[in-house]
């Protein structure tokens, strides 16, 4: 059962705990290429320049976009060409992309259809989030589990390291693995209101952890508050932690 608690995360209130997470950088531009993943519909690729076209399409479904912390349609193309160009590999400091969002392909046709992955690496929580969109044609055709059932799969198998990492303390319930240390946790947060994303985490393995409320992107002058029900879930470890890594 999840808690209830009002409070948004602070990270003056946070803790300090021992866990596992995916080396950092997670890719380099030439050596460890960005993995492409075909599952039966889909196809899970890094993102190209090319895909401007296809991604403001989709930023600028109100539908879609009305789920996002935007809240709102990209106004223009150059709003939509800066978000890419913070999600193409190679994009940070020193030709190594920090950001794990992919493009989602149709594979019958090519067609951009979403985006997904860890576009935060430290979220509000302190742990990885896992985020995701869908143009509102494929909606309710279980294409979302299908992507967020592979991801998981790329995620777990990214090298991992030991690490100290401050999180909400109310995301740490049932995660002690002894030792001092806890379990490496991957976060999901939705809208209360949008119960097709609630269920494609719990049939992923996900399970909500607490629900709290901030203000409402919809609504730019702070009046409206909207729940946020938060989800986690435990990668398992494909590949054994190699080094020490401080994230506090």
């Amino acid at each position: 059962m999840a808690s209830v608690d009002d409070a948004r995360p602070n990270p003056d209130n946070f803790v300090l705990v021992k866990s596992t997470l995916p080396r950092r950088p997670l890719f380099g531009a030439d050596t460890e290429p960005r993995p492409v993943v075909v599952t039966e519909r889909l196809i899970i690729r890094p993102f190209s320049a090319d895909d401007l076209a296809g991604l403001h399409v989709l930023r600028t479904q109100p539908e879609v976009m009305v789920w996002t912390m935007v809240g709102s349609i990209d106004p223009d193309l150059a709003t939509t060409e800066a978000k890419l160009k913070a999600w193409l590999p190679g994009a940070a400091t020193g030709g190594v992309s920090e950001s794990f969002n992919n493009a989602i392909i149709w594979k019958e046709t090519g067609e951009l259809i979403g985006t997904g992955g860890s576009h935060n690496l430290r979220s509000s929580f302190g742990w990885p989030e896992l985020g995701y969109i869908f143009k509102r044609e494929f909606w309710g055709k279980g294409v979302a589990t299908e992507f967020v059932r592979a991801f998981l799969g790329i995620w777990e198998a990214l090298p991992r390291v030991e690490a100290e990492v401050k999180v909400d303390a109310r995301s740490l319930a049932g995660a002690e693995l002894g030792g001092g240390k806890v379990r490496e946790q991957l976060i999901a947060m939705v809208a209360e209101e949008n119960h097709g994303s609630q269920g494609v985490l719990r049939k992923s393995g996900f399970e909500l952890i607490v629900a709290w409320k901030d203000a409402d992107s919809r609504f730019p002058d702070g009046s409206v508050q909207i729940a946020l029900p938060t989800f986690r879930y435990f990668p398992k470890l494909l590949v054994q932690p190699e080094e020490h890594l401080n994230q506090g």
